[in-house]
C-alpha cells in the first residue's frame, strides 16, 4: 500500500498497511466467520448457515469508503460493515443472513478485529526491537574503549567511553522491550460479550461458545467481556509511550553529538538522506529527527487514550468511540520511531579522533573533579573545591591548560608536581567503573531470551477458573 502524503513521517509502509481500510475489513470478517464456525458447530446455528458466511467471507466485494460515508449514522463501521456483508451472504443463501453475528454486539467485532491487528503490529515492532538492540549491542562492544566527554546540563564533563553511552542505550530498550510485551500479551485477549457484557442471547450456551471462539482466532479469554474496562489496552498504550520517548533521548543524544561543533557521530549517506533543498555542504541527522518527531507526538496521544478510558456503565458513550483512531496513531508512531532508530543505529558513524580532540580542546578542564578530589585529602574538600573554580575561571579566560594553572599554584604544587599533574589529564586514567557499568548492561539484556511476539499457535487459551463442587 502507497503512504499518503499526509501520514509518510508518522508510519511505515507496513504499519500503513496493517491499518489500511482491507487489513481491518479483512480482521472484521476474520471474527464473523469465526463466530459462525464456532456456533455451527456447537450447534447453535445451523452448520449450513456457518458454511455459507466462511464462503461469502472469501469472496464478498465490499466498499470501504460506502461503509465509511454510513458509519457515522450508527457511531460504528460495524453496523454498515454487517450489512454490506449481509447482502453478499443474501446472494448466495438468503437462509444464512439472519445468523450472521449471532449474539455478538458491535463492540466485540470491533475490539477483537483491533486485537487481531495488535497481533500482527507486536510482531513487526519486535523485528525492528531485534535489529536496534543488536545494533546496540555492536556499538557498546566495539567502542568500549573510546573516550569521549560526558555532558551534563549541555556543558562538558569528566570522560565516559561511547561503549557506555551506547549500552545504556540497549539498555533502556531493552527493558522497554519487555514491559511492552509483557503489555501486548496481556492485551491481546478476546472480546465477546453481546449487549451488556453478560451474553444472554445465547442463553446456557453463552461461556461454550466464547470459549470455542477464543480457540478458533487462538486468542485468549479473559475471565469475563471488558467492553468498559480498558486498562489493558491503556497499559499497552503508555508502554510505547515509554519506549517512545527512549528513542527519543537516543535521538537527541545523536543529534547533538551530530552538530557541526561536536561532530563525534554521524548518520549514515547516500543518495539524497539527509540533504537540504539548498544547501549542498548540510548532512542533516534526518532518522533522529524524524524519531524525535514521532516521541513528541506519542505523548499526547497516550494521554487522549487515558482520558477515554472514563467509560460509562456497560457501554461507553464516547470514550469507546474514540479509541481506534489513537490505538493506530500510537502504534504506527511507534513503529516509525523505532525503524527510524534501528536505521541510525546499524549506520552510525562514530569519529574517535575528533572525540579525542573534543577532550583535548578543553583544556584539561573537565579534570578539575579529579585534582580536586585528590587534593581533598591533604587540604580539606571546600578548600580545595575553592582553588580548583578558580584555576578554572583563569585557565578558560587565559585560554591555557588547566595543568599550567595549577602548576603555578603554591598551594597546589606543595602537594602535587606538574608532571603529576599532566598525568591526571589522561582520559583513559579517569573513568571510573565505566567499563564494568557497560558489561553489566550487556549482560543485562542478553542475560534472557529476547521477548518475541507470540505466534498464533503459541497462544493459549485463558479460561476462567471453575469453582470446585
Amino acid at each position: 500500500m502507497a503512504l499518503r502524503l499526509i501520514e509518510c513521517l508518522s508510519t511505515t509502509e507496513q504499519l500503513a498497511d496493517l491499518f489500511s481500510d482491507e487489513s481491518i475489513l479483512k480482521a472484521m470478517l476474520q471474527f464473523e466467520v469465526a463466530l459462525a464456525r464456532v456456533e455451527g458447530k456447537l450447534g447453535v446455528i445451523p452448520r449450513s448457515a456457518a458454511t455459507a458466511i466462511a464462503t461469502a467471507a472469501r469472496t464478498a466485494t465490499l466498499d470501504p469508503a460506502a461503509i465509511a460515508s454510513e458509519a457515522p449514522l450508527s457511531g460504528t463501521f460495524a453496523i454498515p460493515l454487517l450489512r454490506a456483508f449481509q447482502e453478499n451472504i443474501r446472494a448466495q443463501d438468503p437462509e444464512a443472513v439472519d445468523f450472521v453475528h449471532w449474539g455478538a454486539t458491535s463492540q466485540d467485532l470491533c475490539d477483537t478485529a483491533l486485537v487481531l491487528l495488535l497481533q500482527k503490529a507486536q510482531a513487526i515492532l519486535d523485528a525492528d526491537l531485534n535489529r536496534l538492540e543488536k545494533a546496540l549491542q555492536n556499538l557498546a562492544q566495539q567502542h568500549r574503549r573510546t573516550v569521549m566527554l560526558g555532558r551534563t546540563w549541555l556543558q562538558t564533563a569528566p570522560p565516559i567511553t561511547f561503549g557506555l553511552k551506547a549500552a545504556g542505550w540497549l539498555g533502556a530498550v531493552h527493558r522497554s522491550r519487555k514491559r511492552l510485551a509483557a503489555a501486548f500479551e496481556e492485551a491481546l485477549i478476546l472480546q465477546f460479550g453481546g449487549a451488556v457484557g453478560t451474553l444472554a442471547a445465547l442463553g446456557k450456551d453463552g461461556l461454550k461458545v466464547a470459549e470455542a471462539l477464543a480457540d478458533e482466532l487462538k486468542l485468549p479469554c479473559p475471565e469475563a467481556p471488558w467492553h468498559t474496562h480498558r486498562d489493558r489496552l491503556a497499559v499497552l498504550m503508555c508502554a510505547c509511550g515509554v519506549l517512545t520517548g527512549i528513542l527519543g533521548k537516543i535521538a537527541r543524544d545523536i543529534v547533538l553529538l551530530a552538530q557541526n561543533e561536536v561532530a563525534e557521530v554521524s548518520e549514515a549517506s547516500g543518495g539524497d538522506r539527509g540533504g537540504s533543498s539548498t544547501m549542498p555542504h548540510k548532512h542533516n541527522p534526518v532518522g533522529s529527527v524524524l524519531t524525535l518527531a514521532a516521541a513528541q507526538r506519542v505523548p499526547g496521544l497516550v494521554s487522549s487514550f487515558l482520558s477515554s478510558m472514563v467509560q460509562e456503565h456497560e457501554r461507553a458513550a464516547g470514550g469507546w468511540q474514540a479509541e481506534w483512531e489513537i490505538v493506530a496513531d500510537v502504534i504506527q508512531n511507534t513503529g516509525f520511531a523505532l525503524a527510524s532508530m534501528a536505521d541510525v543505529a546499524e549506520g552510525l558513524r562514530v569519529d574517535v579522533e575528533r572525540m579525542k580532540s573534543n577532550i583535548a580542546a578543553n583544556q584539561g578542564l573537565v579534570f578539575a573533579e579529579r585534582v580536586s578530589i585528590l587534593l581533598g585529602k591533604e587540604i580539606g574538600r571546600d578548600f580545595a573545591h575553592e582553588l580548583l573554580q578558580e584555576a578554572s575561571t583563569e585557565a578558560a579566560i587565559a585560554k591555557r591548560n588547566l595543568s599550567e594553572v595549577l602548576a603555578e599554584m603554591p598551594e597546589i604544587v606543595v602537594h602535587l608536581r606538574a608532571a603529576d599533574l599532566r598525568n591526571l589529564e589522561n582520559p583513559e586514567h579517569y573513568l571510573g567503573s565505566a567499563e564494568e557499568f557497560r558489561r553489566r548492561l550487556l549482560a543485562a539484556a542478553s542475560a534472557q531470551e529476547k521477548p518475541q511476539a507470540k505466534s498464533k499457535q503459541q497462544r493459549s487459551t485463558r479460561k476462567p477458573a471453575r469453582r470446585k463442587k
